[in-house]
C-alpha cells in the first residue's frame, strides 16, 4: 500500500508548466530515474522533487497542504530517505550477520550509509545524470560532488518509500547495495581510526587534517578537508567538519591501497 504520510504528495499541475524540448528532456530524465530505481511512480511529482537540487528549485512553487507543505527541492525527501535507508540496511545486516553484536553491526551500518558509499552507488547507477541543477551549477560540475550525489540518493529512496511503501524501497536498496554489502568481509573500522592505525604501524608521523575551504550559507555549510600522511594527501567534503574528515581519511586510504 502506498504511504501518503509523513509527506503529502504534491498533485499534478502544482509545478510551473514546462513546454517544448525542456518538457521532453524532463520526461526522459524521469523515465531514466524510474528505470534506475526499479519503481513506476504513481505520483510523478514526487520523483521530480527527489531529482531537484536546491539550486534548481527557484521559481517552483511549494506544494502540499496545511502544515505538511513541501519545498520543491529534494531536501525534505532526503530527510525521509536517510531514515528509510538506515532501517533497511540495519534490517539486512541483522539477517546477514545473526551472530554479530550491536557494535560490530553498528560499524557495518555506518560504513554502508556513509557519504562515500552513497555517492559511489549514485554515480554507478547514473542518478547524477538525471538530477536537475541550475545551469551555472551544472557547468561547475555539481552533479559529480559527493555531497550532492549522496543527498540525491537519499531523496530518491525517500520518494520511492512515500510513493510505494517499504517493499519497493527494500528491493532497490538490496539491489543497489549488494556489492557494498558483499564486500564487507569483516566489520569495518571508521576511516579515521583505520588511517591512524595504518600510520602508527609505519612510523611516528600521524595524519594531519586541515580545513581547506568552507563554502555555502551558514545554515547549509560545506566543509572541504585535506589529510596528509606519508607524502600522500586525501580530500573530502561534507556538511560537517567531522564528516568531511572521515571522507578525507577514506579518500586517502583508497590512495594508499588499504
Amino acid at each position: 500500500m502506498a504511504v501518503r504520510d509523513p509527506l503529502v504528495a504534491p498533485v499534478h499541475g502544482d509545478y510551473l508548466t514546462i513546454t517544448g524540448s525542456a518538457a521532453a528532456a524532463e520526461g526522459e530524465a524521469m523515465r531514466s530515474a524510474e528505470a534506475i530505481l526499479g519503481h513506476r511512480f504513481n505520483c510523478q511529482n514526487l520523483l521530480s522533487e527527489a531529482l531537484t537540487h536546491r539550486s534548481a528549485a527557484h521559481g517552483k512553487p511549494a506544494s502540499g497542504r496545511g502544515r505538511h507543505k513541501a519545498t520543491a527541492s529534494n531536501e525534505r525527501l532526503e530527510f525521509v530517505g536517510d531514515r528509510v535507508l538506515g532501517l533497511l540496511i540495519a534490517e539486512w545486516l541483522a539477517e546477514r550477520f545473526p551472530r554479530e553484536q550491536e557494535g560490530e553491526l553498528g560499524r557495518r551500518l555506518a560504513q554502508l550509509v556513509s557519504q562515500p558509499v552513497l555517492a559511489a552507488i549514485a554515480e554507478a547507477c547514473g542518478l547524477g545524470a538525471v538530477l536537475a541543477v541550475a545551469p551555472g551549477e551544472s557547468r561547475a560540475g555539481v552533479r559529480r560532488r559527493a555531497t550532492v550525489l549522496a543527498d540525491a540518493m537519499e531523496a530518491a529512496i525517500g520518494a520511492v518509500y512515500v510513493d510505494g511503501g517499504i517493499e519497493p524501497a527494500r528491493r532497490f536498496v538490496r539491489t543497489a547495495w549488494e556489492a557494498a554489502m558483499t564486500a564487507q568481509a569483516a566489520p569495518p573500522k571508521d576511516a579515521k581510526t583505520a588511517l591512524q592505525e595504518w600510520a602508527q604501524a609505519r612510523g611516528p608521523e600521524l595524519p594531519a587534517y586541515q580545513v581547506v575551504a568552507r563554502e555555502g550559507p551558514p545554515h547549509s555549510p560545506l566543509f572541504v578537508v585535506a589529510v596528509a600522511v606519508g607524502g600522500v594527501t586525501g580530500t573530502g567534503s561534507a556538511g560537517t567538519k567531522r564528516a568531511a574528515e572521515q571522507a578525507a581519511a577514506s579518500d586517502l586510504l583508497g590512495k594508499l591501497g588499504t
